[in-house]
């Protein structure tokens, strides 16, 4: 599959490395207006390109990794130049009734929400569609399962899914953070104590992603009767832990819905 994406910012930019990384067969051209700023791209095999209709022709799927207040003109430069294209749009709210309003109905449409994590190959890509495009969708599934784990969802939740999945990872990383503080307070050097924050992490996701099982289920295995750790549990949920990640979650939801 021929794939262009418009917008070589952090996110298009992670989409091209996944792609180019963890993908088969398929072919990457991302567009960005200071070009020097992706160049380097070039080494995977990406072609990059200050023009957005640039080799857009043969695309086989258009992915939008744009600002929504681009979207307009982004749609104005290219829709006169592509044919029978389906249209992927990470743009953070915008609906795909909008989407099909703004492409005239002509192009099958696809909405996307990707993370950073693609370019490694660890993206948790909801993705929705209408119903009458599941074929045109299907490859675009197929490449984002390449790059992570790809859920179908209902439109309805995208909004929900762009903050428990794409702001999610700044939550993770500000656990992480946290964790490498407190294990500089007791002891480690912050390198020692970062590897060890962010291993931990990893594992604790490894496992419970393989063994499909309740977190608490996974909890109850390291915290034994008057331990350390389920003192250091209540003393956090004493000040907050999980309601104030449950409670940033919901205020991040609402800033999308406006």
């Amino acid at each position: 599959m021929k794939v262009h994406i418009i917008g070589g910012g952090n996110l298009g930019v992670s989409i091209a490395l996944g792609i180019a990384k963890f993908s088969k067969n398929n072919q990457v051209t991302v567009t960005r207006r200071n070009i020097a700023a992706i160049q380097y791209l070039t080494e995977y095999g990406i072609t990059v390109s200050n023009d957005n209709k640039h080799n857009i022709q043969e695309a086989d799927v258009v992915i939008l990794t744009i600002k929504p207040y681009q979207v307009d003109t982004v749609l104005a430069e290219i829709l006169p130049v592509i044919q029978n294209k389906t249209i992927a749009s990470a743009v953070s709210g915008l609906s795909l009734d909008i989407l099909q309003s703004k492409t005239n109905n002509e192009y099958p449409v696809v909405r996307i929400m990707p993370n950073i994590a693609a370019q490694f190959g660890e993206s948790a890509t909801c993705i929705s569609f209408p119903e009458k495009y599941k074929e045109n969708a299907a490859p675009i599934v197929d490449l984002f399962q390449d790059l992570g784990t790809a859920p179908v969802i209902d439109e309805k939740l995208m909004d929900a899914a762009t903050v428990l999945g794409a702001c999610g990872t700044a939550y993770a990383l500000r656990y992480i953070r946290a964790s490498m503080q407190a294990g500089i307070e007791i002891g480690f050097d912050s390198n020692t104590a970062l590897a060890i924050a962010a291993q931990t992490v990893k594992g604790a996701a490894k496992m419970l992603l393989e063994e499909r099982v309740h977190p608490e289920q996974l909890i109850d295995r390291v915290t034994t009767p008057q331990g350390c750790t389920i003192v250091g549990l209540n003393e956090m949920e004493h000040n907050g832990f999980s309601s104030s990640l449950i409670k940033g979650i919901k205020t991040s939801l609402k800033q999308i819905k406006g």
